[in-house]
Order: structure tokens, then C-alpha cells, then sequence
């Protein structure tokens, strides 16, 4: 997986955007620092690929440095590719919602800015669908815990650009790197009651 990713974003250096390989479907998914990010989605069976990047601003082709001083719109962001057949969109919006704080809109934990904000950007309209009745079901969970209402985006998807290389897979190189996901101990399943952990 960490090849193929690789392979990825020495790609965005040209400014490429790839499709997904036949078989195969993107998600997007926005909570924060992407390095942690990366680490929620990496090793679950059906993903094949999950890479670092930007996503939600009015740059092409935006820079770290660029996205982190603010103005570009931008969110760091993961695309997570995966097989439909062995791993369910709804999986996904499970684990994103597991390891998200929602209610921060501008920022993660320790992290703050419009860049860490949370937000999961779709293709189409199942995608949408499913992230809205995910963010319905997890609503009526948080609210039972005593919590407040979500802030997360849904959006369309628009322009995904790859981070730089020293970006993807970070924490595997860097194994004692900072995180700042630790989601709200609530946990959510599209489609099953919400229950606290």
C-alpha cells in the first residue's frame, strides 16, 4: 500500500489526478492533521491505498506551507481507495466518525485553523446520502451522551491535490510524530444504533 501511495504523490508533482483503478472507489475524508488520518484508514482489509493531500480551497496546486498560513481554503485531507467488495463506504464513515471530533469547525484537538477542519467530501450522491444519514445516526448517539450538534461538512468533492511526498505515510516514517485525533468515545454504524463506548 505505502508503493502505491508513493507512487501517487511523486505523480502530483506534475499536477496529475488519477481515477480510480477499475474495481476500486475513492473516498475523502477530512478530521485534522492528515498524518493521523492516514493511520485510521492504513491496514483495514478492502483499502488499497490511502494518501495525503488537500482538498476544499481556491488554489490549484496549493503547498504545505501555502495551505498551513491559512489562505488558500484548503483542509488537509486522506483519499482512501478501496474495494467495495471487501469494505463498505459505511465502514468508512464508521471510522471516520471513530477517530473525528465533530464539533470543532475550525480545527482538531491541539490543531486549529480552517485547514484542520472536518469535513468528508463525496462523488456522488450515494456517497452523499450514506455520509448524511451516517452524521443523522451519530447525531442521535452525541446528543444521548450530552453532546452538541455536529459541524462536519458534507460536500461535494472537488479538486483532490496530493501533499508532498515527505507528507505521505509520515507517521510510519516517524513513528514517535504527534497526533491529535482521539474522536469523542462515542461510537457510530451506519445503519445500527448509536451507542456509547
Amino acid at each position: 500500500m505505502r508503493v502505491l501511495a508513493a507512487f501517487v504523490a511523486g505523480l502530483a508533482v506534475a499536477g496529475l489526478v488519477l481515477a480510480s483503478p477499475p474495481g476500486r472507489e475513492s473516498a475523502i475524508f477530512a478530521g485534522g492533521c492528515f498524518w493521523c488520518e492516514e493511520t485510521a484508514f492504513e491496514g483495514l482489509p478492502g483499502v488499497v491505498s490511502v494518501t495525503s493531500g488537500y482538498i476544499g480551497g481556491h488554489k490549484k496546486n496549493p503547498t504545505y506551507d501555502e495551505v498551513s498560513a491559512g489562505g488558500t481554503g484548503h483542509a488537509e485531507a486522506v483519499e482512501v481507495i478501496y474495494d467495495p467488495k471487501v469494505i463498505t463506504y459505511g465502514k468508512l464513515l464508521d471510522v471516520f466518525w471513530r477517530n473525528v471530533d465533530p464539533f470543532q469547525a475550525n480545527g482538531q484537538f491541539c490543531d486549529h485553523g480552517t485547514q484542520y477542519r472536518s469535513a468528508i467530501y463525496t462523488y456522488s450522491d450515494e456517497q452523499r446520502d450514506a455520509a448524511l444519514r451516517s452524521r443523522d445516526a451519530y447525531q442521535k448517539g452525541l446528543k444521548k451522551a450530552g453532546f452538541g450538534p455536529i459541524t462536519t461538512e458534507i460536500v461535494a468533492a472537488g479538486p483532490f491535490y496530493y501533499a508532498e511526498d515527505y507528507h505521505q505515510q509520515y507517521l510510519a516514517k516517524n513513528p514517535g510524530g504527534y497526533c491529535g485525533l482521539g474522536g469523542t468515545g462515542v461510537a457510530c454504524q451506519l445503519g445500527l444504533e448509536v451507542k456509547a463506548k
